[in-house]
């Protein structure tokens, strides 16, 4: 997986870009908010998602890890795809998108461009509680500690059991290996 890219943006047109890393020109679509972010020249980091398919792979790039995030959540929710998860991260910011999540804010989502009423509503019940802490900047432990454990083909209930014991065993501020070696420790036991 790419999952960070350091490089010379040599291409722009929105929604997306053409970002040159030693040689190479990796086509990259943002969110609008991102784009509208990007230094017009100059070297960018950007924080990525790669999405494999039958007859493409895409690359999708983030300013931040915190946007990453709501990104790699979006994608979770049954009838989202990248491009209505990007329609969404360019309408809202992620404190918005928090907010309308926390409230159950049905009227604020459906004025993004893409969103209909019904993937509204399937939004909120689906990221009732699953959604990225708002303003946080990175990812934790135990987000790095539940992502790898579901990459492993875990649920996510006994991947989330197993964070929540490899927690108390360690500590809240352990690091995300140390959570995973912890969690997989216990579900061998």
């Amino acid at each position: 997986m790419i999952g960070r890219l350091r490089g010379t943006i040599v291409g722009r047109s929105p929604p997306g870009l053409l970002l040159e890393v030693q040689g190479v020109g990796y086509e990259i679509e943002v969110p609008l908010s991102t784009f509208a972010d990007l230094p017009a020249a100059g070297e960018v980091v950007l924080y990525t998602h790669l999405v494999v398919r039958e007859d493409a792979h895409l690359l999708y790039g983030f300013l931040t890890e915190g946007r990453r995030a709501w990104f790699r959540v979006l994608l979770k929710v049954n009838g989202i795809g990248p491009r209505v998860a990007l329609a969404l991260l360019s309408g809202l910011s992620d404190e918005e998108l928090a907010a309308c999540v926390q409230a159950g804010d049905v009227a604020r989502l459906v004025r993004v461009p893409g969103i209909g009423r019904k993937t509204a509503e399937r939004l909120l019940v689906e990221l009732s509680g699953k959604a990225p802490v708002a303003g946080r900047t990175g990812t934790t432990g135990r987000d790095e500690g539940m992502s790898a454990l579901l990459a492993l083909g875990y649920n996510e209930r006994e991947a989330q059991g197993a964070i929540e014991r490899a927690v108390a065993v360690v500590g809240p501020e352990a690091s995300g290996e140390t959570l995973i070696r912890e969690a997989l420790r216990g579900m061998v036991r």
